[in-house]
């Protein structure tokens, strides 16, 4: 191939080749752009024609003689990838990885003497091996509205060898603003929690870029996740186990006081924990056994309850128990959960959110912060240690 007369160039490698274009003509790699007495030369990294790019690589645009107008990125797959202009528009430098395994078009314009030349360049991506996906994003449920003690919880794939990486790219943004950090939870879990409750009644918006991200261990995201969180009504419910009643309000207004009867404390596992749970899920029914015991053993239980509300993962729940109505307000007989009667059963099932937050004091055992989402247990500036930033 020839251009006015001169052979082309080929592009090889990383660097681009070099050609004159005449007017309304385009290359890839790198172009000289002539007007009048004055040439512009535009180098654009990667040049055409090159594989395996690493997805964490940076596409640069040079400009020499003259100044770059705009710069695009167009990829077979996944996000934009965007970039900046720098040095008075000579420069252009990606701002943001690329998706593994996808093909990309650069195409960079240019003036000289006042006329708009353009230079591009496609290459593709390297697809690699083992790629990290975001395999869970809680809150999930649709039209889900949740509580102001809502952590925002991700699942990946597989473990995360390089976390600040990976954290690096994530970000919240609530409507209304407040602290926030995350915590690993092992390798393949991490946790958002807010330093004080998420104001009520807004959205918060999850984002998490993580197409391309050198994962580390020849791992790359493989994709960019998402998430819209609608908080709801502040509900609180606190409660002494002492004095078995709980009262429950919502954005700060009482709703309601209601009796209970807690575990009996015969045994650690029987005794209700104290601290500031969240409430995770619920069902109607749901089967409730004996944690550690089979059929036979001493102590072994199975028992079916409705309108149950858990708030820890060593099995306490609100719920159902019209075997206690008796004791409920004056004594505390159950396993470990809080037993009301099934009227207030019904009614605290219809208003529970997910993240709603129950205090609960009045016995030597504390929560465990990592028992279910009993994240609130840690002062702020602790549960920040767990990042992987500084």
């Amino acid at each position: 191939m020839t251009i006015n007369g001169r052979p082309a160039m080929a592009a090889t490698g990383i660097a681009g080749a070099v050609a004159v274009l005449a007017a309304g003509c385009g290359i890839g790699g790198t172009g000289v752009l002539s007007a009048g007495e004055s040439d512009t030369t535009v180098t654009i990294t990667p040049a055409t024609g090159t594989r395996a790019v690493k997805p964490d690589a940076v596409i640069e645009v040079k400009a020499s003689g003259g100044k770059l107008a705009k710069v695009t990125v167009q990829g077979s797959k996944g996000s934009a990838v965007t970039g900046r202009l720098t040095g008075g528009h000579k420069t252009w430098r990606s701002t943001r990885t690329m998706t593994p395994g996808a093909s990309y078009t650069v195409t960079a314009q240019a003036k000289s003497g006042g006329k708009l030349r353009t230079v591009t360049s496609a290459f593709t991506t390297l697809a690699p091996a083992q790629t990290l996906s975001i395999t869970d994003v809680t809150p999930n449920l649709p039209g889900e509205k949740v509580g102001v003690g809502m952590p925002i919880i991700l699942q990946f794939n597989r473990p995360v060898a390089d976390k600040a990486a990976v954290e690096r790219v994530l970000h919240v943004t609530p409507d209304k603003p407040v602290e926030g950090a995350w915590r690993w939870v092992g390798s393949q879990e991490v946790v958002y929690r807010t330093k004080t409750y998420w104001q009520p009644h807004q959205t918060v918006r999850f984002r998490a870029d993580l197409a391309g991200v050198n994962a580390g261990g020849g791992v790359y995201g493989a994709a960019d996740a998402a998430s819209t969180i609608s908080v709801g009504a502040a509900q609180i419910t606190t409660g002494d186990i002492g004095g078995h009643h709980m009262t429950v309000t919502r954005d700060g207004r009482k709703l309601r006081t209601v009796p209970f009867s807690a575990g009996n404390g015969e045994t650690r596992e029987f005794t209700t924990t104290s601290g500031v749970h969240l409430l995770m899920d619920k069902g109607n029914p749901v089967t409730m056994t004996s944690p550690g015991r089979q059929p036979g053993d001493p102590g072994y239980y199975q028992q079916v309850v409705d309108y149950a509300v858990r708030f820890s993962n060593s099995g306490e729940y609100v719920h159902s128990a019209p075997w206690s109505v008796g004791s409920q307000g004056s004594a505390n007989v159950s396993h470990g959960c809080l037993n009301v009667s099934p009227a207030n059963a019904e009614w605290f099932y219809g208003i529970a959110q997910r993240g709603d937050v129950l205090k609960l004091t009045g016995t030597g055992r504390q929560v465990e912060w990592d028992n279910g989402w009993s994240f609130w247990q840690l002062p702020f500036a602790k549960w920040k240690e767990g990042g992987a930033l500084d």
